[in-house]
């Protein structure tokens, strides 16, 4: 078996160069709908109805399109079971496990800091 090695380019892992791959992933998790997911995943194994009753506000696409990206970059991992009606299951991967942990200090930020940023907002919103 023969593998073929890839060389990779220091600048694709900077996050400040709009066509670094560093960029793209890190667009692609810093969204609310990627971090919400992530975020009700935690340690369980959710089914696509589950997921969807516990993030709410997702649209039945936007959800679709949220799981697809975090497989292919390997965050999610799909379970099919083949049986009728298909059942079909979504739990975090390793890489995805250590990006909840990101996410939940985050979440932690924002109930810390809520009623700073909402004093802030209304000051600012009252001088326009």
């Amino acid at each position: 078996m023969v593998t073929k090695e890839t060389v990779r380019d220091p600048a694709d892992a900077d996050v400040t160069r709009a066509d670094s791959l560093a960029r793209e992933i890190f667009a692609g998790v810093a969204n609310k709908w990627t971090l919400l997911v992530i975020n009700v995943l935690e340690q369980r194994t959710l089914r696509f109805t589950e997921l969807r009753t516990e993030v709410d506000g997702i649209s039945h696409k936007m959800l679709t399109q949220t799981l697809r990206h975090l497989e292919r970059d390997g965050l999610v991992d799909r379970t099919v079971y083949a049986v009728v009606p298909p059942r079909v299951e979504y739990q975090l991967t390793e890489a995805g496990q250590a990006l909840r942990s990101t996410v939940n200090r985050m979440c932690a930020w924002t109930r810390t800091y809520l009623d700073h940023i909402e004093a802030a907002r209304l000051r600012f919103d009252s001088m326009s």
